[in-house]
């Protein structure tokens, strides 16, 4: 049986509980729910929606990237929002991320987010 091998980028925010910011496995990568944490601060990234969602995708893509994976390998998402009001302007964003052939996506709407950020979006990708 395939060992699961942890996944660590300075490219994106350091976890900050017991968890990993991705596991590959067998030729899968889980990517932990990613925030808009600038990984160079730590901090929230400042603006609206837009810019939280944006922050998100490239943190996301970092850890893909240092697992071997990129946004174009991504089966799954799932899109977490404070608010489903800002679900057009979250997808106009998302959009851009994935032009073609987008990964099949759940969007939930959560009644608090980790330090109550508009999005958190995690992913399922393969190695190719």
């Amino acid at each position: 049986m395939p060992e699961k091998q942890i996944i660590q980028t300075a490219g994106a925010p350091a976890a900050i509980g017991p968890y990993s910011q991705a596991v590959r496995w067998n030729g899968l990568v889980f990517v932990s729910g990613q925030i808009p944490l600038d990984p160079a601060t730590g901090q929230i990234v400042e603006g609206g929606i837009e810019e939280q969602t944006a922050r998100v995708l490239e943190n996301l893509k970092a850890v893909l990237e240092a697992a071997g994976a990129r946004l174009d390998t991504v089966l799954k998402t799932t899109i977490f929002l404070k608010d489903l009001g800002d679900f057009a302007k979250v997808n106009e964003i998302y959009g851009r991320y994935f032009p073609v052939n987008p990964p099949a996506r759940a969007t939930v709407e959560a009644a608090r987010l980790p330090r109550d950020v508009r999005v958190e979006i995690e992913a399922i990708a393969y190695v190719a």
